[in-house]
């Protein structure tokens, strides 16, 4: 009897064993289908299909969105929409599709928060319709020189790095206001600043017109200006948030005296070819800066080539 006992138990405890084994491979097949998920791969379907054909944009008016329409073209991704929005809303569905590791492509430039906050890569460029690298310049209306020659000169030495403008960046991300965290900065990097104030003597309340695009990076380099015009240089600054068009119509027109918001050569090319001539170019107050598709880096293409 204890012979047929054992046998039985043995017999049972291989059934649970099997059956054990037989879970844990369909574990595993749940786990391998999530990876597909987040890789791009999700049921056999295509990343195209996974995103509805659908690249995440920003407003219209930005270069980087004529640069996008031309790759879907170049690239001959006739099935792929350009979804057009705003900076908020496109970083807002990144973090969304980031949260529950979805794939996601999105028009991306550098310097940029989410680039910090996320693990996030460029898809490769092989055609260069982005471009190589661009630089992010400085531009003035005619007769700044001579009308307002201590803002002149501080807006010519005006140049930083994308780590420095990171900073900041990343605290109005956190939370800070956008003005609190260009003096937080400035009073940080006071000798930074001296570099660019020096022997240029404060004026005395001189209004000054400043404007930008309402682009992570460019809110926070016209705060800092601001900061700097108005505390260390005496100046009462009007900064304006403007589409791109009516930012370089303004400096052309001398209705605005300033921008440092001028993505050359690629981004804003067209509004370059045709206000060069009606105001003055002071170079790049950053070089290396990017622009381009985006994906999280769990995303398994590597190139626009892969979006066919």
């Amino acid at each position: 009897m204890k012979k047929k006992t054992s046998l039985f138990m043995i017999l049972s405890l291989a059934a649970v064993l099997m059956l054990s084994a037989c879970g844990n491979s369909g574990s595993a097949g749940n786990t391998g289908g999530n990876a597909g998920n987040a890789g791009g791969n999700a049921g056999g379907k295509s990343l195209g299909e996974q995103v509805k054909y659908e690249i995440i944009g920003i407003d219209p008016g930005a270069g980087i969105m004529k640069a996008t329409s031309a790759a879907i073209e170049e690239y001959e991704l006739s099935d792929w929409k350009l979804i057009e929005g705003s900076g908020a809303a496109m970083t807002a569905t990144l973090a969304k599709a980031v949260k529950s590791e979805q794939p996601i492509i999105i028009t991306g430039w550098t310097p940029h928060w989410m680039f910090a906050k996320y693990d996030l890569k460029y898809l490769e460029d092989p055609k260069k319709v982005f471009g190589e690298a661009e630089e992010i310049h400085t531009v003035v209306r005619k007769g700044l020189k001579e009308d307002h020659p201590v803002a002149y000169e501080f807006l010519d030495r005006f140049e930083w790095t994308s780590d420095e403008m990171g900073e900041i960046m990343t605290a109005i991300q956190e939370g800070q206001d956008p003005a609190e965290a260009a003096k937080t900065w400035a009073e940080s990097h006071s000798d930074r600043v001296d570099t660019w104030t020096a022997d240029l003597a404060p004026v005395s309340g001189d209004k000054l017109k400043l404007s930008y695009v309402a682009w992570d990076s460019e809110i926070a380099s016209t705060n800092l200006l601001q900061y700097v015009l108005e505390n260390r240089l005496g100046y009462k600054v009007e900064a304006l948030q403007v589409e791109a068009g009516p930012m370089w119509t303004g400096v052309a027109s001398g209705d605005v005296d300033a921008t440092a918001a001028a993505w050359l050569p690629l981004t804003h090319a067209d509004y370059w070819d045709k206000y060069k001539d009606q105001l003055e170019d002071l170079g790049a107050n950053m070089t290396g800066v990017r622009t381009g598709l985006v994906v999280p880096a769990y995303v398994e293409a590597n190139s626009i080539e892969d979006l066919k």
